[in-house]
Order: C-alpha cells, then sequence, then structure tokens
C-alpha cells in the first residue's frame, strides 16, 4: 500500500482497446525512464530526491536569516517562487509566523512593488534571488529596485550580507554581479528547469527560513520515489492509474482539469501544479488544461457551470484526511440559526460531507472525479506530493509525445515585449 491513494469515480466507459494500447505505452514510458535514470541522463536530474549537499548550508543559513531579519523577500517568478509558496502557505496558512515571507518579482505591477517597499521600510530584511541566468524582466527589475533599496539603507557592505543568490553555476548575468558583489550563491542545477526544482535550494531555503523541517519534506519525496517509481512496474501503482485515466479522459474529449482541495491554504498548491502541467504539457497544440479551485468557495463562484455547462471536464480532488487542528461546533439554547442538528460535529467532518455530497453530485452530472487521499497535511506530504505531481506530468508528457522539461511557447511574449521596449525613447 502506497501513503497516497487513489480512486476514481467516473460515468464514462471507456473502449477496451484503447485501454490496453496506453498500458503498454505506459510501462514502455517506465522502462526507457529506468533506463535514462541509470544511463544518468541529465533531464532527469529531478529524480534524484536523496539529501541535497546544500543542507546543512541552507539550515545554517536559514537559522542566521531567521534570528536576524524580519523580513525575507523571495525574488523569482514561476517555478523559481511558486513552490516554496505552496509550501509555505500549505504548511503554516496565510498568516504571520515569525520570519515573514515576502515574494515579488513575478509580476512588474508599480503598485504591488511600492506597498513592498512600504512595508520594508522600517525593516530589516534579506533577499533571496532565484534566476537560472538573471536576464528573465521580471525578477531581474525587482533584484535591481530592492538591491539597490538595500544599497542605500545599509551601503554595499551591509547589502552583501544580506542578499543570496541561487543561480547558473557556470554562467549568465546573476553569477557574474553576485561574484563581484560577493553575495552568499547557491548552485541552480542546470538541467532542472524552474517547475521541477522546488526540493532545491530555490524553495528549500524559503522553507527552512520558514521554519518548515526541509529534511522531512525530502522524506517525503524519498518514500514517493521508493513507492511510484522504483518498484516493479504494476497497474496498482496511484500515479500510473492517474496518468493512465486522465490521458483516456484526454482522448474522450475532456480538456479541462479541475484541481479541487477544500481548503484556502492549498490555493498556491495549485497555482503551483497548474504550472507544472500547462508548461510540461501544452505544446504542439496538445494538453490538458489545468486550472485550480478551491471548495466550497467556488462552489458558489463556478460551481454552477462545473454541474450543468460543458460536459468538457473532470476534477482531481486532493484529500487530507486529518486535520491539524480543528473546531467543534457547540449547541445553542435559543438555536435562531436552526443549526443544532449540527452541534458537536467538527467543521472537519461537515467539510467532509460537503465534500462527498459534491463529489455525488458532480459524477451524476458528468463529471469524472479522481480523488487522491492523503493521510494528513505536514511537511512529509507536501515532498510526496512534489514527488506524485512530478512524475505524473513527465509520463503524461511522454504518453503525449511532447518533452515536459522545455517550454519554448513562455519565450514568445519576452521577443515581443523586449521590441516593444527598444521602442521606446527612455524617460
Amino acid at each position: 500500500m502506497t501513503y497516497i491513494q487513489f480512486d476514481f469515480q467516473n460515468p464514462i466507459i471507456f473502449k477496451e482497446t484503447q485501454m490496453i494500447k496506453f498500458q503498454q505505452q505506459l510501462k514502455n514510458i517506465h522502462h526507457k525512464l529506468c533506463v535514462q535514470k541509470q544511463q544518468k541522463n541529465p533531464c532527469l536530474d529531478w529524480m534524484n530526491i536523496h539529501q541535497t549537499e546544500d543542507n546543512f548550508k541552507i539550515q545554517e543559513l536559514a537559522k542566521k536569516i531567521r534570528n536576524r531579519f524580519q523580513f525575507l523577500v523571495v525574488i523569482g517568478i514561476g517555478g523559481s517562487y511558486a513552490g516554496a509558496k505552496a509550501a509555505i502557505e500549505m504548511l503554516q496558512g496565510t498568516m504571520n509566523h515569525g520570519t515573514k515571507i515576502l515574494f515579488v518579482g513575478q509580476n512588474m505591477s508599480s503598485s504591488y512593488i511600492h506597498q513592498i517597499l512600504e512595508q520594508l521600510h522600517d525593516k530589516d530584511f534579506a533577499i533571496h534571488m532565484i534566476s537560472k541566468s538573471g536576464s528573465t524582466l521580471e525578477p531581474a527589475l525587482a533584484f535591481r529596485i530592492f538591491r539597490t533599496f538595500l544599497e542605500k539603507k545599509y551601503g554595499e557592505n551591509g547589502a552583501q550580507e544580506r542578499i543570496f543568490v541561487t543561480t547558473n553555476p557556470n554562467d549568465g548575468n546573476l553569477l557574474k554581479l553576485s561574484q563581484k558583489k560577493k553575495y552568499t550563491i547557491f548552485a541552480l542545477p542546470e538541467n532542472i528547469c524552474g517547475r521541477f526544482s522546488v526540493l532545491t535550494s530555490v524553495g528549500l531555503l524559503p522553507m527552512a527560513v520558514a521554519g518548515i523541517d526541509i529534511e522531512y519534506v525530502q522524506k517525503g519525496a524519498t518514500t514517493a520515489y521508493k513507492e511510484l517509481f522504483s518498484q516493479i512496474f504494476n497497474f496498482n501503482n496511484p500515479v500510473y492509474q492517474y496518468v493512465l485515466y486522465r490521458n483516456l479522459l484526454y482522448q474522450s474529449g475532456k480538456k479541462i482539469e479541475l484541481f479541487v482541495n477544500y481548503d484556502p491554504d492549498m490555493l498556491a498548491f495549485g497555482k503551483w501544479w497548474s504550472q507544472l502541467f500547462a508548461e510540461s504539457e501544452g505544446k504542439n497544440h496538445k494538453g490538458i488544461f489545468p486550472s485550480t479551485v478551491i471548495f466550497s468557495t467556488d462552489l458558489h463562484t463556478i460551481g454552477q457551470y462545473i454541474q450543468e455547462g460543458e460536459r468538457h471536464l473532470f476534477e482531481t480532488v486532493l484529500w487530507f484526511e486529518n486535520t491539524l487542528s480543528n473546531i467543534t461546533i457547540e449547541a445553542d439554547f435559543e438555536n435562531l440559526d436552526g443549526l443544532n442538528d449540527l452541534a458537536g460535529q467538527t467543521l472537519q467532518n461537515i467539510n467532509k460531507k460537503a465534500f462527498l455530497g459534491t463529489l455525488q453530485a458532480h459524477v451524476e452530472g458528468g463529471v469524472p472525479n479522481f480523488i487522491l487521499t492523503i493521510p494528513k497535511k505536514d511537511a512529509f506530504s507536501f515532498g510526496y506530493l512534489v514527488y506524485f505531481f512530478e512524475l505524473a506530468v513527465t509520463l503524461s508528457s511522454y504518453l503525449n509525445k511532447v518533452d515536459p522539461f522545455n517550454q519554448p511557447g513562455v519565450e514568445a511574449y519576452k521577443d515581443y515585449m523586449y521590441s516593444l521596449l527598444n521602442q521606446c525613447p527612455i524617460g
């Protein structure tokens, strides 16, 4: 039995020939990945989820930051920040806990940057700049703004001890700048693209600063590796079942996947998941469109469409059996709100009934549902889920004959943006 449990409730009956074809293709992909991993294919470096050699360095630096600074400003875009944000919100919620982590460099909104600068005006803070090359415009601009802010406040020497950089260790504008300024540098593995980098210093440093046990995160990922990939191929493996059935749904006309959570602290994880699948699968005019929702909140926004709109979507529900905190509904003598029938029940139990009721309604309404059940929401589970979905999207991409590790379409908007910027006069 694996740590994650998979269930599939589906009103569609698949053709047996298509099922057998996909099963054989997945088996072949599994064997090819095993061979390529043994041959140390650099594209599969993300699969090596063992203790990173930077662990001690990361934990020592995180301790120093927690003891000294009120804020850590994480500068990055896409996978350079999404994984860390997902972990921190999933495991600590959106409230303040010790050293507060702020994320910038994921947009170019002057009002957003101004609000962050105002918040830091009289605070002591450090910067974690994350970029493979340093040339991506959004984080590069943010880094210049916040680096300048630090230098004006503390001088170059003061800024130097407050800036930490994760980048390509061999080349790039950011590496050259960091070496000249003598910043602390962490190596970003050259063959790991951003959306697969959360279990490197990219995500581990912000997590450790937030007080998350990064060794427990890695233990979860290592357990997922042992349970989901290194074992002999079999169709009871939940990651293969998930990949098989979601692609059968895709072939049957289901083009949109809704990643469903019942806890608002999982919204950032859903955003990380969306990027992982969109950038890996969305090529050559192929791919399932990934979107994320929080129930029961979004049942009151797009729930009507899910229940009775066009039948081109399916749902993947992530459910945690246990919660670290709970609230019990108390009885009220007057019972003016009519809720005494629920007295003695916990919110977790009521939330589960909402999940089961929604599941039944949507499946009966023609919306297939995957249910991924995890025992509890903790650092181990985060690492496990990261590995589960990274393996799933790799298999799914190869099943659709696309490269999961590039993102050529991301560069298109940059080319036009830079062209327009070059036409603008300075000032």
